[in-house]
């Protein structure tokens, strides 16, 4: 029985900027610090260099997903990374859309199954 309508498996939720593995691994990070992570914190969280982790905070920077903050503790240079409202949500959303993914390959699996008993 195929699904009939029209851009189904389209996935238009898939964010395009979140879901590059690094960035993913970001932002997913950031979404279970809600006050922020210091970037050094960060960058062994999601196993980056410097660059690496510098270049894909800019891209999410720019999209307006992520916030990064300079400042100074105990005389040091110390930046902190941090969601923005905007960006929580659309991280929110592109969850909702990886979910809609699993749930329909599990449906599509489950049917599969089913017609192989029948036959």
């Amino acid at each position: 029985m195929a699904d009939k309508t029209e851009g189904r498996y389209a996935y238009e939720g898939i964010d395009r900027i979140i879901h590059e593995k690094a960035r993913l691994s970001i932002v997913a990070s950031l979404a279970s610090h809600a006050e922020g992570i210091i970037f050094n914190d960060l960058k062994d969280l999601c196993a980056l260099t410097d660059g690496n982790l510098s270049r894909h905070l800019a891209v999410l920077q720019e999209a307006g997903v992520v916030e990064v903050k300079k400042n100074f503790l105990n005389n040091r240079p110390q930046t902190t990374c941090k969601l923005t409202p905007g960006g929580r949500k659309r991280f929110t959303e592109y969850v909702a859309e990886l979910e809609r993914v699993v749930s329909d390959a599990v449906s599509l699996e489950t049917r599969r199954n089913a017609a192989l008993r029948t036959t």
